[in-house]
């Protein structure tokens, strides 16, 4: 089986246009299968508060209003997709900008309405693995956001750290799948005010522990969830890293069983 590798990248190493840069620059050059999967929830936000609108998270997930999908829509699956595309092409990557909508790639539901109601957020129902093994296999790295679709014409807000771990279990019959999670802090930090706090290794146990803790708390509880998660169902490797792809074996969490 071919290895493939699958990123993600969010927080403010999107907002940095240098450190933007200096990433996509070094991704651009890993020569094995790979595709980029991007959040970019601090831009909604920035311009969310630009035009008014309330902004509700919980549980480090956003609650998305009508109003809040539109703009959503128009940053992740419009401009900042479309630059990361432009990006990679520059560095000769040629790669293919996709929202959930196109190919049906990602069909999702509306989450159900429980102690929380989120609102127009999508829960994953279905990847379309085979139109992705085909771009891949044709030479061209897919750029994908995280909006879905529930297929019967309307948009949903989806967690694009869930939504890295659904392609890479999606992708994990065909190619030994290898998922890494970057942002802007070395990993996963015993203490978020100091960078050098990282985790080497982090299981499950240790994991709820610190749950209980509360020194792992809001955003990233969905991303060693969802990196558990693809650990546990046929993902060879997730790390949770730092800015630099350079750095990747330095400044990490490993995630295990």
């Amino acid at each position: 089986m071919d290895k493939i590798l699958i990123v993600k990248i969010g927080g403010k190493l999107i907002n940095d246009s240098h450190v933007l840069h200096r990433f996509l620059k070094s991704f651009a050059k890993i020569k094995t299968k790979k595709i980029l999967i991007h959040g970019g929830g601090n831009q909604v936000t920035k311009m969310c508060k630009k035009l008014n609108l309330d902004i509700k998270i919980r549980n480090g997930r956003r609650i998305t209003s009508i109003q809040d999908l539109e703009v959503a829509t128009m940053i992740y699956a419009g401009s900042l997709n479309k630059t990361l595309v432009t990006k990679l092409q520059s560095f000769n990557c040629n790669s293919i900008g996709l929202s959930g909508a196109d190919a049906n790639l990602i069909e999702s539901v509306k989450r159900p309405v429980k102690e929380i109601d989120y609102g127009l957020v999508g829960d994953i129902k279905k990847i379309n693995s085979i139109f992705l093994k085909n771009l891949i296999d044709e030479n061209l790295t897919p750029v994908i956001c995280s909006i879905t679709h529930d297929k019967n014409g309307q948009l949903l807000n989806t967690n694009a750290d869930t939504i890295s771990s659904e392609i890479a279990i999606s992708l994990s019959k065909y190619y030994i799948v290898n998922l890494i999670y970057c942002h802007e802090k070395n990993g996963v930090l015993s203490n978020p005010n100091d960078d050098n706090s990282t985790f080497g290794q982090l299981n499950e146990k240790e994991f709820s522990n610190y749950l209980k803790l509360n020194i792992i708390s809001n955003g990233m509880i969905p991303k060693l969830t969802n990196s558990f998660y693809a650990l546990n169902n046929g993902v060879k490797s997730v790390k949770i890293a730092g800015q630099s792809l350079d750095e990747i074996n330095i400044k990490s969490t490993t995630i295990t069983n």
